[in-house]
């Protein structure tokens, strides 16, 4: 066969691959019960160009996703508390530099409930260096076979360092449960340890918050139809994320189970509710900074060093045969 040929034929094996894929959440239908609550499916482009599908709100989704709508916090007053907190955040950075703290912020909840948006209020206004996000891909062949949070205490903070993972080792009690990825012995072993650990973490001296962010069915149907034709926003929608949104029930009982057994006095969960996002992420921001005692650190004030006239010349002029962005805007 020549190498055009290879290709094509490689290149159908792919497409029927993704068919099998999407043919699996295509199996999901509204309860004869309740037809209205449940997911309508017709044709879109999303996974492939061979591959179609689109969720529709039901009724009784619009009239929710409508009452959450009107009573959204408006963008002036959004903007102008998110500038106050980032203030405060601003002073919370200089105080865990000036103080060697080491702090451990981990986000979970359901897809769509506003992780990133909150963390990216979160790191703004600060330093990359300072307050860093952990986002970690599936897990290596070789990373399989480490202890377990091994990959993940590998990202744990030094002096002055604030790590913020975008889920954490508590994929094992969602996502690596409810999908299967590991075994039902590997997960109750993982919610008996995880306390114990934690516990160690919190005694040599690290601050470990733990922030749960919770959304509502109607709302995350409305953010995952949004994801489906707005192309900002179409790589946050994978086939993990449509198969979760079938599994809605069994990522409840997963998270009640996460909760009952990892809700500790020296680690709890905090949960914020996230159908109205600017709303989440102020109450979200205040009390994370209500959790970490702190004050403005002390600094010298800053002055602006006369510049240096020595070895003056006209530095412009070698720009002016240089490669120049053409000013498009």
């Amino acid at each position: 066969m020549t190498e055009s040929g290879q290709q094509l034929t490689q290149t159908g094996s792919r497409q029927i691959e993704r068919l099998k894929l999407a043919s699996t959440f295509l199996k999901y239908r509204p309860s004869p019960q309740n037809k209205d609550s449940g997911c309508r499916i017709r044709t879109v482009s999303l996974l492939a160009p061979c591959v179609k599908l689109e969720l529709v709100l039901g009724s009784r989704d619009r009239v929710m996703a409508n009452k959450n709508r009107q009573s959204r916090l408006k963008r002036k007053v959004y903007e102008k508390a998110l500038e106050e907190l980032q203030v405060q955040l601003c002073h919370l950075q200089a105080w865990v530099k000036y103080k060697g703290l080491r702090v451990i912020i981990l986000f979970e909840g359901r897809d769509a409930a506003g992780k990133g948006g909150t963390i990216k209020a979160i790191t703004e206004r600060v330093s990359p260096r300072t307050f860093k996000v952990v986002a970690l891909p599936a897990p290596s062949d070789r990373e399989k076979t480490e202890m377990y949070i091994q990959r993940y205490m590998e990202h744990f903070p030094a002096a002055g360092e604030v790590i913020i993972f975008d889920r954490s080792w508590y994929n094992r009690a969602g996502v690596e449960y409810v999908m299967g990825f590991c075994t039902d012995e590997e997960h109750a072993r993982f919610l008996q340890l995880c306390p114990v650990v934690e516990k160690y973490v919190v005694n040599a001296g690290i601050i470990l918050i733990k922030i749960w962010l919770e959304v509502g069915e109607a709302e995350q149907k409305r953010r995952f139809l949004a994801r489906i034709d707005d192309p900002l926003r179409q790589w946050k929608l994978s086939p993990m994320d449509l198969e979760s949104y079938r599994r809605w029930y069994d990522y409840s009982r997963a998270r009640d189970l996460m909760l009952e057994a990892t809700d500790s006095e020296h680690a709890p969960w905090h949960i914020v509710h996230s159908d109205d996002k600017r709303r989440a992420r102020l109450n979200c921001i205040a009390h994370i900074l209500s959790l970490i005692p702190f004050r403005k650190a002390p600094r010298n004030k800053v002055k602006l060093p006369k510049r240096s006239t020595h070895g003056q010349y006209d530095d412009a002029t070698p720009l002016k045969s240089a490669r120049v962005v053409p000013e498009r805007y």
